[in-house]
C-alpha cells in the first residue's frame, strides 16, 4: 500500500521548514508539533516522519521529548531521524516511542554498525536515508551540511547486498522548493534495486505528485512544505486517501 508520510522538522522543539536543507532559511511553522501530528492522524494518516534537525547538526538526537509526546498522545507510527549514531541512541529512540528509525550519517561513517542494526533490530525497523545532489550523485550527510565522495548507487548497493529493505531518497536540490519530485532518479533506483521499498522525499507540489509516485509503485512519499504552504490541504489528503486504485 502506498503511504503518504507527512514530515515534522524540529529545531529547539518547534516545527520549522527549510529550503534545500539550508538552516539559514528556517521559518517556525508552529510551537506545537503535537497539534500538527494530531491533525494528520485525524485525517487518516498513519505514519509520521519526525526529523530532529538539532540532532542532525550535533551528531546526537536532541528532541526526544517531542518524540515521546507525539508517541504518547497519538497512535501514529513514528519514523525518527536526526543524529542517531550510537547503540544507545537507537535504544533511546525506540524507548521514547519511535516505531522505526531512519539514519544517514552513520551508514557513511560506520557501515558495519548500520548493518549490525539491521540484523539486531530487523530490516523493518532500520531504514536508510540516501540524500544527494543529482549533479554528481554524491551522498550528503549531517543534515546535508557535509558532502561526501560516496556515489549514491554504490552506497545503496552496499546495503542492498546486506538485506536493506527500506530506502528514503531525497534530491536535495528539490527539497522545500516545490519543483516536483525527481521522478527520473526514482525510476533509476527502482530499475537497479527492484526489491527495495523506495520512499520519495523532496519537491512535492500537490496531490498529483502523490498519484504519479503511487502509479510508479513506490512504497511512499514524505512531504512537508507543500502542506505547510497550503498547496496540499487536509481535504486533499482525505480525497487521496479515499481513492480506490485500479490494478
Amino acid at each position: 500500500m502506498f503511504e503518504i508520510i507527512p514530515s515534522i522538522w524540529l529545531i529547539n522543539g518547534k516545527c520549522v521548514r527549510l529550503k534545500r536543507g539550508d538552516f539559514a532559511t528556517q521559518e517556525v511553522i508552529s510551537n506545537n508539533p503535537l497539534e500538527i501530528a494530531q491533525a494528520f492522524e485525524d485525517h487518516g494518516i498513519e505514519r509520521l516522519h519526525l526529523v530532529d534537525l538539532d540532532g542532525a547538526r550535533r551528531g546526537e538526537p536532541k528532541n526526544y521529548h517531542i518524540l515521546e509526546t507525539i508517541a504518547g498522545y497519538t497512535n501514529l507510527k513514528i519514523d525518527f531521524t536526526g543524529g542517531i549514531s550510537t547503540d544507545g541512541d537507537v535504544i533511546k529512540v525506540f524507548e521514547h516511542g519511535a516505531l522505526t528509525l531512519t539514519a544517514a550519517s552513520i551508514a557513511v561513517k560506520n557501515p558495519d554498525k548500520f548493518t549490525q542494526w539491521m540484523v539486531s533490530y530487523g530490516r523493518e525497523k532500520i531504514n536508510l536515508a540516501a540524500d544527494t545532489n543529482p549533479v554528481d550523485h554524491k551522498i550528503k550527510i549531517r543534515g546535508w551540511l557535509k558532502k561526501t565522495e560516496i556515489d549514491l548507487f554504490d552506497h545503496i548497493q552496499y546495503f542492498y547486498d546486506r538485506g536493506l529493505k527500506y530506502l528514503k531518497c531525497s534530491d536535495i536540490t528539490r527539497d522545500g522548493v516545490m519543483e516536483g519530485p525527481n521522478f527520473e532518479l526514482y525510476t533509476e533506483i527502482q530499475t537497479k534495486f527492484p526489491d527495495l521499498s523506495l520512499i520519495a522525499s523532496g519537491g512535492v507540489r500537490n496531490v498529483d505528485d502523490f498519484r504519479r509516485l503511487r502509479d510508479m509503485d513506490l512504497k511512499g512519499v514524505v512531504f512537508g512544505r507543500a502542506f505547510y504552504e497550503e498547496k496540499i490541504s487536509l481535504a486533499d489528503i482525505d480525497k487521496f486517501m479515499s481513492e480506490k486504485v485500479e490494478k
